[in-house]
């Protein structure tokens, strides 16, 4: 067991995270209810303006006195090998978080390249108070732990992490599976996220993971493979098999070593830089003052290093690759080694892989490759892309909220589930305060960096045979971004061309006609090229091949070009033919998700040189032209849009809408009080509906032509297959739509949008959300405030006490389980203890045990001689819980009344009897009786009509004792039989 040493324990407290950071947006002062206005036109063009108001100043989710859950940390020094089998050690800094309640799962963060355990404080405490214990710590050679870099290496960090997990296990707050093997996930960005697909596939106590904007292959990564007169089938190739002719990204791969050679993040004055934290310009700069000049990396006594706090074996694998940009086979073995590559056959733990759609370090493509391989070895593998990266920013606060979902269903099985299988965002127009506007689009299924199984769309782009050239010593070179810095140009087209050039001779050019349409590229695009030597400036050997670089712009109408997420694919052509042929090859471009615009065109780029990567410095000169259809694959991933960005630069629009709304409003409610009716004859009458339909345009009849009446304390069940317009109804219940005809009367009101008798129901039908950072109690207190009407009629302790939450309604909601959720939306519809209770499917996702303490709060609620309508599919529920019953089937109605004469409408019955035998001869003596059936003590028949009373008396009269007698059929029975199959999907 590793040694312990060192700690300390910090006094707990409040701290800030998914509670009280920005997933909740600023904290704000809450206004109240508008309410006692003198007249409804101020009070709605009041309303209107404040939710103008509030829409421009971006007040969300929040409310002031917000308090995060107390957080305890300890900070430790754990003792772990140096090398296997040596004898002396490294000690690792760590810090853990512990959450209010424990034992707690565990989860274990590691930090990005140059970063430390100090790095990661912020969301260590976001997922301490989600309810995780959290182990932060800093990796051998960085912060205050010492130890050499080497660069996740399976007997070096990797086995860190595994003594990691040995603390863990003896941790009193860490939840274990068993004897030394402790609940876990792992998550961390780029480097740290290297480190848990590494750990998962080498520690079997792993759980689950969560690496974020991190590679594959690092060989890929910083020597992208050559390009293959060979059809590309895969973008990593299997081990061994790595071409030592990539092209060197000696941009990244500089400012990376640089972070290590230099200070500790832990020193005083150092500038780390860590992979996936937003590089400010002075740390960039910095950076590359240490790649002109690393100097040496000194301690106390120690003389000059210019590797650093690398190992040998690492630095000289750098020196190697940096001296003429071509790994050799020993260099190209460590990058595999050290890479997730190596282990990921291994992998079956359910993964999230989180990558940026702005990463000029580690594409998409490395995400996919992790994927892929990781499903092929049987493992579940969420796919997640985000509009960030190493060049445009860490996951903000609602991504971060949704990988501590996703691992609080993993680890703790609570939630919702772990989500659509893909989901990608999309980057918009920019906000008036700068920041551009994102949606999120969900896919069934991840189809691939390339669009696999998915739509592809093909692009014609024109343009003549070109001639280029590569300048001696690769200078003048082309941009197409500053690593770090490229997330500045990426929302402006404008910044983006100041960023990108292409030196004239050096590029040739295909470009597309304007669009049509809106095209949305999901991946990485493909297309078909023929390069060849060209005139006097051929290279001196056509056998060495040739370097290019491909990309892909969006060029605006007015000409102005906007390389997308500044991603450039390099291209190393093995051989040339030397007798004037053409090399034939496809190329795919880096992954992206870009909308281009109708009136946009495509432009495609081959240029013979990148500021960020090691070009030849021999002149050469190529000819290029388009191969094949002259085309490029653009693939499409189709999907559903759940959350998009505010139009807030539409606000005056928005406004002006609002305010006419607001007019029609106050025009519609006068009609309503000269129109409003009362029948003297149903003012005790909770619902009358009569000829209730609702059609819709196209021939569509939701609702036709449905009557029924609800008296006082019955417990209606709605009833009806998918389709059959239960819902509809509900919804013209509480006037949220109109009516085509007929009309619905409670307590003789007749109902309309706004009728003020709908304040005499509680309604459970849209689904009610809660602010997670308020109390159940607190919850309700907020939702009754904002009706305007007074405290003292809410009744909150007698709807509580129905509900059945006890204690648990002073917990925040974000601790509550799905059947606790769905008990606070029922006392909230509880809330003024409504004459008239409507709810649709209030057991939605609930246990057994959970529907059985719903169906005992609705019957409390009856019990005290009101009435309640209740939507669901669940029938044997509302055979237990109802006293009536209305079914309906396409829209109309096909049966109502109490629920033992649905089911006893068949004249099926059984009897429970002491001598089955001369029962059934005595019930089959009976005129009109027939199929009896025997079934134990059970005896069924069909009386056809005949009152069970006297099939009772004549099994009496027959010497019988009959102990039960009653129908035979289930509620389910009848329902099959009165509605057949069922209808269409809602």
């Amino acid at each position: 067991m590793p040694g312990v040493t060192c700690i300390t324990v910090s006094q707990p407290g409040a701290t800030s995270g998914l509670s009280g950071k920005p997933e909740y947006g600023h904290p704000v002062r809450r206004i109240p209810f508008l309410t006692h206005w003198r007249g409804r036109l101020v009070a709605l063009v009041a309303l209107a303006a404040v939710v103008v108001l509030l829409v421009a100043a971006g007040l969300v989710w929040a409310g002031v006195g917000d308090e995060s859950p107390p957080v305890r940390t300890q900070e430790a020094a754990v003792d772990v090998p140096a090398a296997p089998g040596s004898s002396e050690r490294v000690r690792l800094d760590t810090t853990l978080y512990t959450p209010e309640s424990t034992p707690a799962p565990a989860i274990l963060l590691a930090h990005g390249f140059g970063g430390s355990k100090d790095s990661v404080a912020d969301q260590a405490n976001e997922l301490a108070e989600r309810g995780f214990a959290v182990l932060a710590y800093s990796a051998r050679g960085f912060g205050r732990s010492t130890g050499k870099i080497a660069l996740n290496d399976p007997d070096y960090e990797v086995a860190d992490a595994s003594g990691l997990l040995d603390y863990l296990a003896d941790r009193p707050e860490v939840l274990s599976d068993a004897e030394g093997d402790p609940r876990v996930g792992v998550t961390g960005g780029s480097y740290g996220g290297a480190l848990a697909l590494l750990l998962a596939g080498t520690d079997d106590r792993v759980d689950a993971i969560a690496p974020v904007i991190t590679y594959n292959d690092l060989a890929q990564g910083l020597v992208p493979n050559a390009a293959s007169s060979e059809p590309v089938a895969a973008r990593t190739p299997a081990p061994g098999a790595f071409s030592p002719d990539g092209v060197f990204k000696e941009s990244w791969a500089g400012i990376l070593f640089a972070a290590g050679t230099g200070p500790t993040a832990a020193s005083p004055g150092a500038a780390a830089i860590e992979p996936g934290s937003e590089l400010e310009e002075d740390d960039v700069a910095a950076a590359g003052a240490r790649i002109a000049d690393p100097g040496p990396a000194r301690t106390p006594g120690s003389r000059a290093d210019p590797c650093g706090r690398f190992t040998e074996r690492v630095c000289a694998a750098y020196r190697d690759v940096a001296t003429d940009g071509k790994p050799s086979a020993r260099t190209v073995e460590l990058l595999h080694r050290v890479s997730p590559v190596s282990v990921t056959g291994d992998i079956t733990v359910p993964t999230l892989l989180v990558q940026g759609e702005n990463d000029t370090l580690f594409g998409l493509d490395q995400a996919d490759a992790t994927a892929r391989q990781i499903t092929e070895a049987g493992g579940e593998v969420t796919m997640i892309w985000y509009s960030g990266g190493h060049d445009g920013g860490s996951p903000g606060p609602q991504l971060r909220g949704r990988i501590a979902d996703w691992l609080d269903f993993q680890l703790n099985g609570e939630g919702e589930g772990p989500g659509a299988p893909f989901s990608y965002e999309v980057q918009g127009s920019l906000r008036t305060d700068g920041a551009p506007s994102i949606r999120r689009v969900e896919a069934a299924a991840y189809p691939g960096l390339e669009g696999g199984g998915t739509e592809r769309r093909q692009v014609s782009l024109s343009g003549e045979p070109q001639a280029i050239v590569n300048p001696p010593g690769g200078n003048p070179a082309a941009v197409s971004g500053i690593p770090g810095l490229n997330r500045l140009t990426s929302s402006s087209s404008r910044l983006s061309s100041m960023f990108s050039m292409d030196p004239p001779g050096q590029a040739a050019r295909f470009t597309s006609q304007p669009r049509d349409s809106q095209l949305l590229i999901t991946g990485g695009s493909t297309v078909r090229l023929r390069v060849s030597v060209a005139g006097e400036q051929a290279p001196q050997d056509p056998a060495s091949g040739a370097v290019l670089f491909a990309k892909l712009y969006d060029v605006s109408p007015d000409g102005s070009r906007t390389l997308p997420a500044n991603a450039v694919a390099p291209i190393r052509i093995p051989r040339l033919p030397a007798d004037g042929g053409a090399a034939e090859v496809t190329v795919t471009l880096p992954g992206i998700v870009r909308p281009i615009e109708a009136g946009h065109a495509l432009e495609l780029v081959v240029g013979t040189t990148d500021r960020a990567y090691a070009t030849p410095p021999e002149p050469a000169a190529y000819q290029v032209e388009l191969a094949g259809s002259g085309t490029v694959t653009v693939p499409v991933v189709p999907g559903t849009q759940v959350s998009g960005g505010w139009p807030i630069g539409q606000l005056i629009g928005i406004g002006g809408v609002l305010a006419a709304a607001a007019l029609v409003s106050v025009v519609a409610a006068f009609r309503r009080r000269r129109s409003h009716r009362v029948d003297p004859e149903l003012v005790d009458t909770p619902l009358v509906i009569s000829g209730l339909t609702k059609a819709y345009p196209g021939g569509l009849t939701a609702v036709n032509d449905l009557s029924f009446r609800v008296e006082r304390g019955q417990v209606l069940g709605l009833l009806g297959p998918n389709g059959a317009g239960k819902t509809t109804t509900l919804r013209m219940l509480m006037g949220l739509i109109t009516p085509t005809s007929g009309e619905i009367k409670v307590f003789g009101h007749r109902v309309s949008p706004g009728a003020p008798v709908l304040s005499r129901i509680g309604s459970f039908v849209e689904g009610s959300g809660f602010l997670p950072h308020l109390s159940g109690a607190d919850n309700l207190r907020l939702y009754w405030a904002s009706t305007g009407r007074p405290a003292g009629k809410a009744h909150v302790s007698e709807a509580l006490e129905i509900a059945g939450l006890g204690d648990a309604v002073h917990r925040k909601v974000r601790t509550y389980s799905q059947g606790m959720r769905q008990r606070l939306a029922i006392a909230q519809a509880m809330l003024g203890l409504p004459e008239l209770l409507v709810l649709d499917e209030p057991t939605n996702g609930l246990d057994p045990p959970q529907i059985h303490q719903m169906r005992e709060v609705l019957r409390r609620y009856a019990a005290t001689g009101r009435t309640v309508v209740v939507s669901s599919h669940l029938l044997a529920e509302v055979e237990q819980t109802s006293t009536h019953v209305v079914v309906m089937h396409r829209g109309a109605l096909v049966a109502d009344g109490e629920v033992g004469e649905i089911v006893a409408a068949g004249g099926e019955a059984t009897f429970r009897v002491d001598r089955p035998e001369e029962a059934a001869v005595a019930l089959r003596a009976i005129t009109g009786v027939s199929t009896v059936e025997v079934d134990g003590e059970l005896v069924h028949a069909d009386l056809d009509g005949l009152p069970r009373s006297e099939a009772v008396a004549a099994l009496v009269g027959a010497g019988v004792s009959v102990e039960q007698a009653g129908p035979r059929r289930r509620l389910e029975d009848a329902f099959l039989q009165l509605v057949g199959e069922g209808g269409p999907g809602e």
